[in-house]
């Protein structure tokens, strides 16, 4: 019987952190261990790097979602692995995995099979307390609006007109919509209020987007957390906040070491979502990963239709980083189960459904070739009951579309897997510089953007919205605020904001059910059909699963 992803990891012989550091050059001195295997980049080593060269940055990202798994991380460190072996000093860049997720439907993102990067249970559990850091700042803003109202409300805070929220890193849908300051006047003043997931924070993006502790603090304090009866926004800074929460966050700014099964370096930092937020890593570790490697793999959430577009247009455009290449991940099982094939059909051969389903890969491909400018490789992340029919029917299905489709075996074999990948993404980056560019223009309106990017990556024939909404965006726009890229929040499961809709879908309308300002982080988002930013758990949650042995072992994680 073979391996579970989390035996094969518990398995692993790890080399410290301080050896897999000195791969890089970086010092003991420059590190902060957190047990043996996993350390802090310290921020002035970090500094002391700004005027070294940038090695290339290769993005990562995928299809729209299937059960069937598409398996992007572990594509992401497969190839990392890989170009690695081929002598290319290489790290990769990933997210933190969200307790919600791993306690509920997905499980952990450390990558699969001989694929991970190591300690998986810390990775995937508590890890370093960046996510523990991110939910106290976030909860102590909360806390210091509610008690400046109970205090007299010097600041003439509208009560019905707060937006900001706690979070909570857990799936709890009980917690979407709650009453606070119950129990009488000695507890403040009773109102209306939510939670929302720790990735969906404002704090969590402006962390991922900060590039510094002071820009961290100035981003802080820019955060609307509501308004006055006037209608004049209230922001952190006008509640003496943004100290106190840079304060929290100190520490968790500073990127995490770990490794891959293969012992080469990986940083972990940061979790927003993609499919609710903007789905990268943080742009610390990024770009410090550029300064130290010849090439830097990282990867966007979910479809390049969410991820690899908000890593366009508001990673990149924030930052100033521009990829080198990118590699969408696609299986045959999820392709065929775009094609109309259910979960429990798709290891039967079918070309007729892998050929309906390949509109999804394409019109992906279409998207990063057209709408992203970049050059693109295929990567087809082969599972075993993958026939030959299948793989010469994709090929050549593909093959006028002028991208190099790939198969890696690096689930099974690890970085020498993905040899085949690794060369041709080099291939791609040789052929020269891609024409990267943005989907849209910052003059653009918030609406216009919003119509664009709907109608150009996810095939809709328009975007509507009620008359509340279209009056928010309207406010924002005439606040000063219509310059700030968008981001959308949609199911991450298709084009379409009705995740049952598979395939490439083409002509709908996106509903835009809500807008929120994220001052601080200095894009607006754009909550569209029926995604939540506080998920619940499925009926049967992963963490049922599982378990600690006598001696101490963890089980069911995956």
């Amino acid at each position: 019987m073979p391996l579970s992803d989390i035996e094969i990891a518990q398995n692993a012989t790890m080399k410290r952190a301080t050896e897999v550091a000195a791969t890089l050059g970086i010092a003991e001195e420059h590190l902060e261990p957190y047990g043996h295997y996993k350390a802090k980049i310290g921020l002035d080593y970090i500094e002391s790097l700004k005027d070294r060269p940038d090695g290339k940055l290769i993005l990562v990202t995928a299809i729209s979602p299937t059960p069937a798994g598409e398996g992007k991380t572990t594509t992401t460190v497969g190839l990392g692995d890989a170009l690695n072996r081929l002598g290319k000093k290489t790290v990769i860049c990933l997210r933190e995995p969200s307790l919600g997720p791993v306690f509920g439907m997905k499980g952990g993102a450390a990558g699969g099979g001989r694929s991970q990067i190591v300690p998986m249970e810390d990775i995937n559990l508590h890890f370093t307390g960046d996510f523990s850091a991110i939910a106290l700042a976030n909860n102590l803003l909360a806390a210091l609006l509610d008690n400046h109202i109970h205090h007299g409300n010097a600041l003439d805070i509208d009560v019905r007109r707060i937006q900001w929220k706690r979070v909570v890193d857990m799936n709890d849908r009980a917690l979407r919509q709650v009453v606070v300051s119950l129990g009488g006047t000695g507890n403040g003043y009773p109102r209306e209020d939510g939670f929302d997931i720790v990735v969906a924070s404002e704090v969590m993006a402006i962390f991922c987007l900060a590039t510094s502790l002071h820009d961290l603090k100035e981003r802080i304090g820019n955060i609307v957390v509501g308004y006055t009866r006037e209608q004049k926004p209230v922001c952190a800074r006008d509640l003496k906040a943004h100290g106190a929460m840079t304060v929290l966050l100190r520490d968790a700014l500073k990127p995490n070491l770990v490794q891959t099964l293969e012992n080469n370096p990986a940083f972990v930092h940061g979790g927003p979502f993609a499919n609710i937020a903007h789905g990268c890593n943080s742009v610390m570790a990024t770009k410090t990963a550029l300064k130290l490697a010849d090439f830097v793999v990282t990867e966007a959430g979910f479809g390049a239709d969410l991820g690899a577009e908000k890593f366009v247009d508001i990673k990149c455009r924030k930052s100033g980083l521009r990829p080198d290449a990118c590699v969408v991940v696609a299986t045959i099982r999820a392709l065929k189960y775009h094609g109309g094939v259910e979960r429990a059909a798709l290891g039967q051969e079918d070309l007729d459904a892998l050929e309906r389903g390949l509109s999804n890969l394409e019109r992906h491909v279409h998207n990063v070739q057209t709408h992203y400018g970049m050059t693109c490789v295929v990567a087809i992340n082969r599972f075993p009951d993958d026939t030959d029919a299948e793989i010469a029917k994709l090929q050549a299905i593909m093959a006028p579309k002028g991208v190099p489709v790939i198969l890696a075996t690096h689930w099974a074999d690890g970085g020498a897997g993905a040899e085949d990948l690794a060369r041709a993404v080099i291939s791609a980056i040789e052929q020269g510089p891609s024409g990267f560019h943005f989907v849209y223009e910052d003059d653009l309106t918030l609406w216009d953007k919003m119509k664009t990017i709907a109608t150009k990556i996810y095939g809709a024939g328009d975007i509507t919205a009620d008359v509340k909404v279209t009056k928010q965006i309207a406010k924002l726009q005439a606040d000063g605020y219509g310059h700030y890229p968008v981001c959308v929040a949609k199911t991450q499961y298709s084009f379409a904001t009705d995740a049952s809709l598979r395939g490439a879908p083409s002509g709908h309308a996106v509903n835009v059910r809500e807008v929120r300002l994220a001052a601080g982080a200095e894009f607006v988002v754009m909550v569209c059909g029926d995604v939540m930013t506080m998920p619940g758990l499925p009926k049967v949650p992963a963490a049922e699963k599982i378990d600690l042995t006598a001696d101490g072992k963890v089980t069911g994680l995956f």
